[in-house]
């Protein structure tokens, strides 16, 4: 019985640390991609915010995020939403950001082929009216197809779109590569755009 005890505390355990690191990936992506303000946080030019900074207004704010768990969600996160500078004093989100900053990033030549991921619902306006950056600074594509369907399963049945950036790209669009892998750029036609078949991942 006892170990059967230790074994339900470690697993309550877990699952209070997993939603802590969710809820506050959360709270990060509101705060550092679209209202530093909501708790008096100034992030710089380019996205920068104060890490001691960011956890004291954090606190002040009824979030308490204390270092070791900031730490946690940046390695932890499976997109890698986030990146501390390479002094580790300060932290940026890696992109989506509805705010206006410059992220410094260069522009890339991309494969021949991205991804995007969306949900079923929104792929008739896609295929009419092309994919738009919404209140955020870039269009988002994926590199390969899993991570595409994992980024629509998110908003619902996970539809595929494969991007044609060989032929953007020489119609003159640019590419950046942002710190986490996501590949930015601006709007795409729906000339470009094409459904992959979700179960032969060939194309229709």
């Amino acid at each position: 019985m006892p170990v059967v005890c230790l074994r339900q505390v470690h697993e309550y355990l877990h699952i209070m640390s997993r939603d802590a690191i969710v809820d506050t990936s959360k709270l990060l992506s509101y705060v550092l991609r679209h209202r530093p303000d909501s708790i008096g946080l100034q992030v710089d030019a380019s996205g920068w915010a104060d890490v001691d900074v960011l956890l004291q207004r954090l606190a002040e704010h009824g979030k308490a995020v204390d270092r070791a768990l900031l730490e946690r969600v940046v390695a932890d996160n499976d997109k890698q939403r986030f990146a501390f500078d390479a002094a580790r004093t300060r932290i940026r989100a890696s992109q989506g950001h509805s705010i206006q900053v410059d992220l410094a990033l260069q522009p890339t030549q991309p494969p021949d082929v991205l991804y995007h991921g969306t949900a079923s619902r929104f792929l008739k306006s896609i295929l009419a009216s092309g994919l738009r950056a919404g209140n955020r600074q870039h269009v988002h594509l994926s590199g390969d197809v899993d991570t595409a369907r994992r980024v629509g399963a998110r908003h619902g049945f996970p539809v595929i779109l494969h991007v044609d950036t060989a032929r953007m790209r020489a119609d003159g669009a640019v590419f950046y590569r942002a710190d986490n892998g996501v590949w930015l750029t601006g709007p795409v036609a729906p000339r470009y755009l094409r459904v992959l078949d979700g179960n032969s991942r060939g194309l229709r």
